[in-house]
């Protein structure tokens, strides 16, 4: 053996894994998911152990699945890369059937809701868009919590893989993305949820101020048509339309990726708090969404939006997209928390941590929280920084769209995290977690089978299966 050879042996992994072994085990795990889990190619966040129930953020009924993440899509995305890594035809027919069942839930206005009906009765309700029309029907597409967004993504990318071929899934992706684009208004920006093109002579391009006052009782107002970044919504948008226009080769879909990031150039709020709210009003001012969610400049969502910035830096080299960054980053760091941490709201103005008590009274104190909702975040502004001081420094002709990165090379982070997923598989080819059904007041089993860890287990060991060996 050369000096080469030992040395590649010795800083490899040692496997005491077959592929046959992983092969097999994923193939189990997605048989049984598929025909046990599934409905018509759907699926919903968790289901009980003994399959009896099914739930969303909602309840399922047995003809219901939902589409949020870790919903259907995200199911998609896990059986689209076990096809990857495998080339089994059944993983690829899985990709098909779950794509036809977004197919179906698509909404007229272009979208999704949160959930998908089956049932031809109840059906009726909704507009979707392969049904024959009808009055009265629900046709509100959303962009909250990633819900159209993610549906698309996996239906770019199942349309790829199908290579363009499936005539359903093609024109779906295709209606969804010119809907998205015709629902983003004039300022750049999008508001949560949509039932057909935004207004043009509404939500012009203009800059964030600051309202001279605000209401410190929950007004009720309509904020569906406000512009929002809540829950990551333009983060998830423009990633989407940055891939739709490498896939689809159109320009246009990169063209309003560009014009969300003038968006929030736009929407940097003024000095003292250079960062931004979580949703404008159409003066782009902060306005209040639910009860809970005041007028304010946010910790979360503003280091969403210095990342979309640093990525749309990224894919074109221009300085716009940095030049609102290190006010933000100087402004995120002097309002960490003593934790470490970020206040989910600030005061206008004051920069004072914002909370709410059970009853949602607005407060300064932390000590009577409402715990459905995370009203302090994770930081992660000194991570950021260092991306823009690397993308700062770096020659703008060498950024640009970076090309899919190749297979990653054995280690043994792959090699622990595909083990220990097949150890947890049972014998029924089941990945059963410690748990309760969270809608179902009356279920009494304290184990389920969750889409969540279906992804992560069924990703840990396609991962395995997909990396180069030494």
């Amino acid at each position: 053996m050369n000096l080469l050879a030992a040395f590649l042996l010795l800083s490899s992994p040692q496997e005491d894994l077959s592929r046959e072994q992983a092969a097999q085990a994923l193939r189990r795990a997605v048989d049984f998911f598929r025909a046990k889990a599934g409905v018509q190619g759907g699926y919903a966040w968790r289901v009980s152990e003994d399959l009896s129930l099914r739930e969303g953020e909602g309840k399922c009924t047995a003809t219901m699945v939902w589409v949020q993440p870790p919903g259907t899509p995200a199911v998609g995305l896990a059986f689209l890369e076990a096809w990857e890594a495998t080339k089994d035809p059944a993983y690829l027919e899985a990709v098909r059937e779950t794509a036809r069942a977004l197919v179906r839930g698509q909404l007229r206005s272009g979208g999704w809701t949160y959930s998908i009906e089956f049932d031809p009765g109840a059906r009726k309700k909704f507009a979707y868009r392969v049904e024959p029309e009808g009055p009265r029907r629900f046709d509100t597409s959303t962009l909250d919590d990633d819900t159209t967004q993610a549906a698309l993504l996996f239906l770019v990318r199942a349309d790829r893989t199908l290579e363009f071929k499936d005539e359903a899934v093609h024109g779906a992706a295709e209606y969804g993305l010119s809907a998205l684009l015709k629902a983003q208004h004039p300022c750049g920006g999008w508001p949560q949820r949509f039932d057909g093109p935004a207004d043009p002579a509404k939500f012009p391009a203009r800059k964030a101020s600051y309202p001279e006052t605000w209401p410190k009782e929950w007004p009720k107002p309509d904020y569906k048509s406000y512009v929002t970044l809540n829950d990551g919504l333009v983060e998830d948008a423009v990633g989407l339309l940055l891939e739709a226009a490498r896939v689809y080769e159109k320009p246009e879909y990169r063209a309003a990726a560009l014009k969300a990031g003038d968006f929030l150039i736009l929407a940097q709020m003024p000095d003292p708090q250079p960062a931004w709210a979580q949703q404008y009003d159409a003066e782009m001012r902060p306005a209040w969404a639910r009860k809970f969610e005041p007028p304010a400049v946010t910790g979360g969502e503003s280091q969403g939006a210095l990342r979309v910035l640093l990525r749309l830096y990224r894919e074109t080299g221009e300085k716009r997209f940095l030049e609102p960054v290190p006010r933000a980053i100087g402004y995120l760091r002097a309002s960490r928390l003593a934790d470490g941490r970020a206040a989910r709201f600030y005061e206008l103005r004051t920069n004072k941590p914002l909370y709410f008590t059970r009853e949602y009274a607005l407060t300064y104190a932390d000590d009577d929280l409402p715990t459905h909702y995370g009203f302090k975040t994770g930081c992660t502004v000194d991570r950021i920084a260092e991306e823009f001081e690397r993308l700062k420094a770096a020659d703008p002709a060498t950024l640009g769209t970076a090309e899919k990165p190749g297979r990653a090379k054995l280690n043994d982070r792959i090699l622990k995290d595909a083990r220990e997923a097949i150890a947890a598989l049972d014998a029924e080819g089941r990945w059963v977690t410690p748990g309760r059904m969270k809608t179902h007041e009356d279920a009494t089993a304290e184990r389920v089978i969750e889409s969540s860890a279906f992804i992560r287990n069924a990703r840990a060991i396609s991962r395995y299966l997909a990396a180069e060996r030494p």
